[in-house]
């Protein structure tokens, strides 16, 4: 008898479905029996999500507070630049994505790392002589934090570690912790406008350490770091021999009195993953087209972190076509007269928010030289009321109507994150009500009575 044959009942009625099943190998096997079958429902979430923990939502989700009913609230806590319409893309953009889509050429799937011809044109935008790309050196994302994912997961296994700056953006550990990866926080330094304290950096490196995470400029910290101390973090991953992931999606958001250093140009020694992507540059976050840029002069990674990528990239096939389609005019049609209004903009709230709450007692301001954020120090022995950040922020909230980030989200306690991409008018209004929130409850502290007094 063929081992595969279904047996019916011989009575003339159809078979119900205990009359029917599998002779395999001579031996029937009847539905309800099988091996393997559970008595009863057992679904649970896998040791992967149980792991993902983003702190930001954490925190602010139980944030239980209501905003004050007569005031108008105004949030300087997320770091999306469209939010109040005030910084729209440049119109040469948004037609670029309309012709794309008009074409009826970008309907289909693309290659897992993205077209040839868009990665030619990444390649072609971003190289220099000092550190040159071709399309084989490019990987397309969907947006900059998939590019982040996956360098992540090409260079690191379970049980190794990775370097992450305090304060430093949340998803890094996010996305570590939920690998099984474990994550060691390297201290930056406010005093020296967030500069990483390399002894401390170089202390914890250790033999299972995977990379170096090198976020500039900084997201919560605005910073941007001098080439000099980009040339002594590549010291440390040289002498090390630790790789970097470098997160530059703020790049090309540096302030005129400043200059920006790609991480890759300073060294052919180091390999170096650098993360981008169109969100910040061309205010189009919602977008999701983000890069790998592939620099390894020394042929360090080889074909492994290579092949690695691009297979790690199949598990998604790559970012929306139609976007990919827009690039080449994206990156060539933008006029420059956008990206300098952009940043004059960007430029001229930072000043006017450090200005303003540099003046106010009790609050510490550091100034920033790009991105889109300031972090604000809180002498907490002046606000005795309040036992952290959250709290003081939580109260902020109630009081004022002024929502920022608390620092702990970015495991910087006694601290808040300002976001400065909010219309002027709002800013001015936003730093009145922080002013009035500080007067309010600032206290002078033990034996200070002669500064206060001042």
């Amino acid at each position: 008898m063929d081992p595969y044959m279904i047996q019916m009942s011989s009575k003339g009625n159809l078979p119900s479905i205990l009359d029917v099943h599998v002779n395999v190998g001579g031996r029937s096997s009847v539905p309800g029996k099988m091996k393997g079958r559970k008595a009863r429902w057992s679904v649970r979430p896998s040791d992967m999500a149980k792991k993902t923990f983003n702190p930001i939502r954490a925190i602010v989700d139980n944030m239980k507070v209501k905003p004050n009913p007569n005031k108008t609230m105004i949030s300087l806590s997320i770091g999306d630049p469209t939010v109040f319409g005030n910084l729209p893309t440049d119109p040469e953009v948004t037609q670029a994505m309309k012709d794309a889509l008009d074409s009826g050429k970008y309907n289909g799937y693309a290659p897992s790392i993205g077209f040839l011809s868009s990665r030619e044109e990444i390649a072609s935008y971003y190289h220099c002589p000092e550190a040159p790309l071709e399309a084989k050196d490019v990987i397309l994302t969907s947006g900059c934090s998939q590019a982040i994912d996956l360098c992540l997961a090409v260079l690191a296994n379970p049980g190794q570690n990775i370097l992450v700056p305090r304060p430093g953006f949340s998803l890094y550990k996010t996305l570590a912790e939920s690998m099984g990866i474990e994550v060691k926080l390297y201290n930056l330094l406010p005093e020296k406008s967030w500069e990483i304290d390399l002894k401390q950096l170089e202390y914890l490196i250790d033999e299972k350490t995977a990379c170096l995470i090198v976020n500039n400029p900084s997201n919560p910290c605005g910073s941007v770091f001098s080439k000099r101390h980009l040339q002594k973090i590549l010291a440390v991953a040289a002498r090390q021999c630790v790789p970097i992931l470098a997160d530059e999606i703020y790049g090309d958001m540096v302030f005129s009195d400043c200059k920006y250093e790609p991480l890759a140009t300073l060294s052919t020694d180091v390999p170096i993953l650098s993360c981008g992507g169109l969100a910040k540059r061309w205010l189009v976050p919602g977008w999701r087209l983000g890069w790998i840029l592939i620099h390894d002069r020394r042929d360090i990674f080889g074909n492994e972190i290579r092949d690695g990528l691009v297979k790690l990239s199949q598990r998604i096939l790559g970012p929306c076509t139609i976007v990919q389609g827009a690039l080449k005019s994206i990156l060539c049609r933008t006029p420059g007269e956008f990206y300098h209004n952009t940043l004059s903009f960007l430029k001229s709230n930072a000043d006017l928010c450090y200005g303003a709450l540099a003046a106010i007692p009790g609050l510490r301001p550091v100034r920033p030289s790009g991105a889109m954020y300031l972090m604000v120090g809180i002498e907490m022995e002046h606000f005795p009321e309040f036992e952290n950040d959250v709290e003081f922020t939580e109260r902020l909230v109630a009081e004022q109507s002024v929502h920022c980030l608390p620092a702990t989200c970015f495991e910087y306690p006694n601290f808040i994150r300002v976001v400065i991409t909010v219309p002027e008018v709002m800013m001015l209004e936003a730093c009145s009500r922080i002013q009035e929130f500080c007067e309010q409850h600032y206290h002078c502290a033990e034996g200070s009575q002669e500064e206060c007094d001042k």
